[in-house]
């Protein structure tokens, strides 16, 4: 069998040795892909493998056209929006992501986040301090929970909302469970983004929900851009100059944004909620193992498409 590694942004040397004891002690084949330039590189040489690891490039039908012995993709990390399920299903191909290992990370950065814009993103004036603040958790996935986990520790107020996780869970975490999307952002002082890109969700986060965050209201996006309306994004920015927004995922009309609201938003130059040494190798890692239990065992806990 052999394991394509294709990352235009490779995993750290570290964890490329961790995926390769993993896949020699099954007796796999690794073969690396490295900070590839074009498509065309990643069609031929997907051609003759059994599986494929990747981080945010892309797999659409065009890789599955090319790949006929591809019977598994793994996404390492939580969102897989970068692949086209639809046509992996088509293709008899079983798509999983590593749900999980990227989750104190992106958690932490929320954090970083979270404190630079109170302290009005460190331009010397006096700011605010989180204790005591209300902290809405917009989907209460692994991400999410990771979120609750430290916002206790800075002794702030947590609640969540998500309609996909039973309340039980959420009660269990010591987070109290918020059924009303607009409630959830009028109640908090912090709302942080964690909901995946769907037809449902994309350009979800309005004018109209963003709104109703209270007087200095902060939104925090470690999530996805699409799930963003920007036009309404820039619509609330305007009418409410106490509100501000900072993310991980950069918006189309970031520049237009920050000109105009110059100390009130920021933006990662690249997605960096799992970029962190721990997190890449975590994620890699786990991606081998996921491959392994699928060809070997038929195992496949963390299928994303049917």
């Amino acid at each position: 069998m052999k394991v394509l590694v294709a990352t235009e942004k490779p995993f750290a040397p570290v964890a490329v040795e961790g995926i390769k004891k993993v896949l020699d002690e099954a007796g796999y084949e690794l073969a690396l892909l490295e900070k590839y330039t074009s498509k065309d590189q990643l069609l031929k040489v997907v051609a003759d493998c059994d599986a494929l690891i990747i981080r945010s490039d892309k797999v659409d039908e065009e890789v599955l056209a090319a790949a006929p012995r591809l019977k598994i993709v793994v996404r390492a990390g939580a969102g897989y929006d970068n692949v086209d399920l639809a046509a992996a299903t088509a293709h008899n191909v079983c798509v999983e992501n590593t749900p999980g290992q990227n989750s104190n990370a992106v958690a932490e950065l929320v954090f970083g986040m979270a404190v630079m814009a109170v302290r009005n993103m460190y331009n010397g004036t006096s700011g605010t301090e989180l204790k005591g603040k209300r902290l809405g958790i917009h989907a209460f996935g692994q991400v999410g929970r990771n979120v609750a986990r430290i916002a206790k520790g800075f002794g702030m107020e947590v609640s969540a909302l998500d309609p996909y996780c039973p309340v039980e869970v959420i009660e269990a975490a010591g987070v109290k469970p918020v059924t009303d999307l607009k409630k959830l952002y009028a109640e908090n002082d912090i709302v942080s983004l964690h909901i995946p890109a769907t037809a449902e969700t994309r350009g979800s986060v309005n004018c109209e929900l963003i709104t109703q965050l209270p007087k200095n209201g902060v939104l925090i996006n470690t999530a996805r851009k699409e799930v963003m309306d920007e036009a309404g994004l820039k619509e609330a920015l305007a009418k409410r100059p106490d509100l501000k927004y900072v993310a991980d995922v950069k918006p189309d009309n970031a520049p237009e944004l920050e000109e105009a609201f110059a100390g009130r938003v920021f933006f990662t130059p690249k997605k960096m909620g799992a970029q962190t040494a721990e997190a890449n190798i975590n994620a890699g890692i786990a991606a081998a193992r996921q491959i392994v239990d699928y060809l070997r065992d038929g195992k496949a806990p963390f299928r994303v498409n049917k």
